[in-house]
């Protein structure tokens, strides 16, 4: 839901696209609407989008009303239509009325040569078939203004459809549905090659030749409120056919990373099935790590065997967005879930408070066992897709990073750590907003505190309760850090 701030504020493109199918097929009247603004209310809207429309040309206004599809007819036409039509009863039509239907419809294009226009929202089948039968007896003059008229209607149940006013509160109903676990595996996926080099880690690429993915996929949409509340699958698709489309999909897939696949298969879905309004889909990656072989006399790396691994796995998320006839990306993220990272000195958590309720001692150089997630955002969400393979950031290139960084840092706390992996990985791509991480403490336990002549110890696993945090880094904190390093390296050299 947008609100008229939001639509005032927007640029006019993204205004075009957002309001584009308000008139069926006619973005250019939401274009034309753009210079009008400022819109001071929904009414303004529809009343200055409508007016495009009553000083056009006979010839415009006719080809606008001949835009629209016949009422209970089974052809394609735009999702708003599709979801109209639905609530109406006119998609789930007996045999018999829908060749009652067939036929009043063809009756009135030929007495008026062009589509009989109703806006059927609220309305039942049987009352579109007496206004049907009612309106063929009209004059062609009066059927004419009588369809841009009921355009008009249309078009203001579409912006209610999108539009919250300002100070009204709209519940929105959780309705979705879905396929969970949909494993899919690809061999001799295009490589990933040319992505940017960082001193952090060695990682250049991917070679791709087995290439594992487990795909969960959520749908939603108002078309599919009957299925809850009437049990009528007539618009549902089988979660068994979204498995299949999700896999097949994987063998016409061009690119190289499971960011873009998951682009892919979202723009296929919404294409395919236009009552769709959303679909959420994750993508987490089963790695596969090629295996060592001796070869011509030497060891190497097989091109043929390879191992599947059960360490810490890259995530893609996505969702995307009908409003009207425009496709829109509405959300995308990469993570690396479960890395789980030790290290066995150079770490300290001092200096916090002690009161009655504290039983921790301080620890000035202590092992330090974290499990880490850790998510990042593009600016430009189609560098995720890796076009431009040098804007594109590996799962591997941030696990190296974190690592990196915590062999370097005397870690006060968790808390610091984060914040300094997230600010190292935005300074190295630029392309990226922000990190996000998710952190947990699972410190061993001590068992034997020491061991005659070595630095050695032995511990545990820690008892169950763990502590974590959660903390987002921006750019604004990238830049304070390099900030205050420049100055501390001024004032060394001066």
């Amino acid at each position: 839901m947008f609100t008229i701030d939001d639509l005032n504020q927007m640029d006019r493109q993204t205004l075009t696209d957002t309001l584009g199918s308000i008139f069926e097929h006619s973005a250019w009247i939401a274009e034309e609407a753009a210079a009008l603004r400022p819109f001071s209310s929904l009414s303004d809207l529809h009343q200055k989008m409508s007016r495009f429309v009553k000083a056009a040309d006979r010839k415009t206004q006719l080809e606008l009303i001949c835009k629209h599809p016949r009422l209970g007819t089974k052809k394609t036409m735009s999702a708003s239509s599709v979801k109209e039509q639905q609530n109406a009863g006119l998609s789930k039509l007996e045999q018999q009325e829908y060749e009652e239907f067939l036929k009043l419809n063809e009756d009135y294009s030929q007495n008026f040569g062009f589509p009989f226009i109703l806006a059927v929202k609220e309305k039942t089948k049987q009352e579109i078939r007496q206004a049907l039968l009612t309106r063929l007896k009209n004059k062609p003059e009066t059927e004419f203004q009588q369809a841009l008229e009921e355009i008009y209607r249309i078009a203001r149940f579409r912006l209610e459809d999108i539009i919250t006013e300002k100070g009204e509160i709209q519940m929105k109903r959780t309705m979705s549905y879905g396929k969970g676990n949909v494993f899919a595996y690809r061999t001799f996926l295009k490589p990933l090659t040319g992505i940017k080099k960082i001193p952090e880690s060695s990682f250049t690429g991917r070679t791709n030749t087995v290439v594992g993915i487990d795909v969960t996929c959520e749908i939603g949409g108002d078309a599919f409120l009957p299925s809850f509340t009437d049990g009528d699958n007539t618009l549902i698709v089988a979660t068994d056919s979204m498995k299949n489309f999700i896999q097949r999909h994987l063998a016409s897939y061009e690119g190289t990373t499971t960011e873009g696949f998951l682009h892919y298969v979202a723009h296929r879905f919404l294409d395919t099935y236009s009552h769709m309004d959303t679909i959420t889909l994750t993508g987490e990656d089963i790695p596969f790590e090629a295996m060592p072989a001796y070869e011509d006399e030497e060891l190497g790396i097989s091109q043929l065997v390879f191992r599947r691994s059960r360490n810490e796995r890259a995530r893609s998320v996505l969702k995307a967005e009908r409003t009207g006839d425009t496709i829109t990306m509405k959300e995308q993220y990469s993570e690396i879930t479960d890395l789980q990272l030790v290290k066995v000195s150079g770490n300290s958590f001092v200096g916090f408070i002690r009161d009655e309720y504290t039983t921790l001692p301080e620890d000035g150089n202590r092992p330090l066992f974290v499990y880490l997630n850790i998510s990042w955002r593009y600016e430009h969400a189609e560098d995720a897709y890796a076009a431009d393979p040098a804007r594109y950031v590996a799962a591997e290139q941030i696990r190296d990073l974190a690592s990196t960084v915590f062999h370097e840092l005397e870690t006060p706390s968790i808390q610091n750590l984060i914040y300094h992996i997230g600010c190292r990985i935005l300074m190295r791509f630029p392309q990226l907003t922000n990190v996000s991480f998710q952190s947990q403490n699972h410190t061993w336990d001590t068992v034997v505190e020491e061991i005659p002549g070595t630095k050695g110890k032995v511990y545990t696993e820690p008892r169950p309760p763990f502590g974590f945090q959660r903390f987002t880094v921006t750019r604004e904190d990238a830049e304070k850090v390099k900030r205050n390093a420049g100055e501390a390296l001024g004032s060394l050299n001066a």
